[in-house]
């Protein structure tokens, strides 16, 4: 049993498909297990919701188990599932757009980790939580088609390919959605001169 399991876990993502195809649950169950935590953490980053982001990451799973006999063999398992997270919040976000807009002001949305060396006193580290709080509203704040390409970007740490793929655009086109999120969040971040610095140097 250890052997079988210990042969699953050294599987590629699009071997685990082939299996679960062929009536292996585990193998799907696997596919979870590596993918699980990074499609929440995407989802969660597009939701501002940890509640959302658990749903949605359910229904992709669910979604991407409904629809594996339609899984191209050329394309990569975790682009794949990437398109379908993203499709699920994006149907989220258009169906619930007057609650994810109140949703904004609340303090439990998605949270994104900024090192700041200078919080060591307390002064400082109410400045550090103004700003991780800036930057979560300026990116909330951003249109999805932006949203999204940052998260992904930034925060997943996604090359621009796998955006394009995850996405179905060129990669010309990630780079430009890029470039404007960055310059819109750019003015949302001028009281922070720091971040807006930042945002202004990135080079695509």
């Amino acid at each position: 049993m250890r052997t079988g399991w210990r042969r699953m876990e050294q599987a590629s993502d699009e071997q685990l498909v082939e299996r679960a195809l062929a009536g292996d649950a585990e193998a799907f169950g696997e596919i979870m297990r590596r993918w699980e935590r990074r499609i929440f953490l995407l989802a969660l980053g597009m939701l501002g919701s940890e509640d959302a982001a658990r749903d949605a990451t359910q229904e992709t799973f669910l979604s991407a188990f409904r629809n594996l006999p339609g899984f191209r063999r050329e394309a990569k398992v975790s682009s794949w599932l990437h398109r379908i997270a993203v499709n699920q919040c994006i149907t989220r976000m258009r169906r619930e757009r007057v609650r994810a807009e109140e949703s904004l002001d609340e303090p439990n949305g998605a949270h994104f980790a900024l090192d700041d060396s200078r919080a060591a006193s307390p002064a400082h580290e109410v400045e550090a939580r103004e700003r991780v709080e800036a930057v979560r509203r300026a990116v909330n704040a951003l249109p999805s088609e932006l949203r999204q390409v940052v998260i992904m970007k930034e925060f997943e740490e996604m090359t621009f390919q796998e955006i394009a793929e995850t996405l179905q655009l060129p990669v010309s086109t990630v780079k430009s959605r890029l470039y404007t999120a960055f310059k819109q969040l750019r003015m949302r971040l001028e009281r922070f001169n720091v971040m807006g610095e930042e945002y202004a140097s990135r080079r695509l």
